[in-house]
């Protein structure tokens, strides 16, 4: 495929997208022990969410912004991508994810390593904890970014809020990966692999389910309410 063509653009964007995820959200756990908690937890999960928004809105309309292994495939399964371009955009993302968690080894060592996803407490409660969040973090992508009644423009807003909002309760317990590609790379460059399947098989769960769940309930809508003020007329004979 020839470098200029729109599905290779495509590939490098999702590699970018991918490479300022890991560089701005591990990162941001890396610099936090550096400077000895100059970023705090409420930074770091600031810094998850905030470079989330910033490539939506930066490169949503040349890739979809997926930068997320676990996104992809949930998006192709349920027919929203096409399936001949999914190998392809895994190689990106874990591209881009081992080349910021490389760089970031390079500007400042092994230190915190490099913001790895490690359970706390065991690999079964950190399975079950990423499988939830990326079922709700796949569920508000298919509502906002998918769905035509969605609030236009809210995709980038929504999907990075979410991602704060989790990494601030979840973070500290399992790392609140949701995403293969964020967790590989800092593993590759660290050497920390410590259950690292489970940031594979929680995240993949959790959006294969979070997507079926929106694609079941995107049919609903708000039952029919009364417009206020109207009586109906049996009620007004009554009264008279």
């Amino acid at each position: 495929m020839m470098l200029h063509s729109p599905e290779a653009r495509a590939y490098v964007a999702e590699a970018l997208g991918t490479y300022l995820l890991v560089f701005a959200g591990p990162g941001a756990v890396v610099i936090n022990a550096v400077s000895e908690g100059g970023v705090g937890s409420l930074g770091i999960s600031l810094s998850f969410g905030l470079v989330v928004m910033i490539v939506i809105f930066a490169l949503g309309h040349i890739s979809g912004a997926h930068i997320n292994p676990a996104v992809t495939l949930a998006f192709a399964t349920f027919g929203s991508f096409p399936w001949r371009h999914v190998p392809a955009y895994f190689v990106a993302q874990l591209l881009g994810a081992t080349a910021a968690a490389f760089t970031l080894r390079a500007l400042f060592g092994n230190e915190a390593s490099l913001g790895s996803t490690v359970p706390s407490d065991g690999a079964g409660q950190a399975l079950a904890l990423e499988a939830i969040i990326t079922f709700f973090l796949m569920f508000v992508i298919v509502a906002v970014a998918t769905d035509e009644r969605a609030v236009p423009g809210a995709a980038a807003v929504a999907i990075g809020g979410y991602v704060a909002l989790v990494a601030t309760f979840a973070g500290p317990i399992a790392g609140a990966s949701m995403n293969p590609a964020r967790s590989f790379g800092p593993a590759l460059a660290s050497g920390a692999w410590t259950d690292h399947w489970v940031y594979w098989a929680g995240p993949v769960a959790g959006a294969l389910l979070g997507a079926a769940a929106y694609r079941w309930l995107r049919h609903g809508s708000p039952p029919a309410m009364e417009p206020a003020g109207v009586v109906e007329p049996e009620l007004l004979r009554a009264e008279a």
